[in-house]
């Protein structure tokens, strides 16, 4: 459980200030939540699964290498976060069609594009390889990118006003920054 709750906060730290909670609101506001949100909770789910199965791949190898490996992959994370430019809205094509399938489809597609070999999926690999428990680490993924999506999708303009974004991504690259830390030195140690 705490494994879960762990990957739960840094995959939701770090997804928030992506474009997703964006073009989750956009769809949101155009078309049916609930549509939206089956589409993007299935794409989701889909690189999640990706992901962990990547990181248990990972395990198979010697653990200061992973160790290694993973705490470089986070520290390079953290970077990323604190380097990023807040300029990549991006325009959201949806369909006319109102109907569940092409609603949820343009919402799967959008994502399965979007978050392919994304800063979380990278993240949720390293965890799976760190903690070696897939579905905990899986579990814990899933969940957060839900929750990102249902706050997009839902209310993502209110968080935003309230929750500054840069104090968003910076709590994450902290977090990131002390697992890769942490990482690095059980590789040494």
């Amino acid at each position: 459980m705490s494994v879960t709750a762990l990957v739960f906060g840094v995959v939701f730290l770090a997804e928030l200030p992506d474009k997703t909670a964006l073009a989750g609101l956009v769809l949101g506001t155009r078309y049916r939540a609930s549509y939206v949100f089956a589409g993007v909770a299935a794409a989701f789910t889909v690189h999640v699964v990706l992901a962990v199965a990547a990181g248990s791949v990972l395990t198979l190898a010697p653990q200061r290498l992973v160790h290694a490996l993973t705490g470089v992959l986070f520290l390079g994370g953290a970077a990323m976060l604190l380097m990023k430019k807040d300029d990549d809205e991006e325009e959201v094509k949806a369909p006319k069609d109102q109907s569940f399938w092409r609603v949820s489809g343009a919402g799967f597609m959008l994502i399965l594009v979007a978050e392919f070999g994304d800063l979380t999926q990278i993240m949720t690999a390293n965890l799976a390889a760190r903690y070696e428990d897939p579905l905990s680490v899986g579990v814990g993924a899933v969940l957060a990118l839900w929750a990102v999506a249902g706050l997009g999708i839902v209310g993502g303009k209110a968080l935003m006003k309230r929750v500054p974004l840069s104090l968003i991504t910076k709590i994450a690259a902290l977090l990131m920054l002390g697992l890769g830390a942490w990482s690095i030195y059980e590789a040494v140690a």
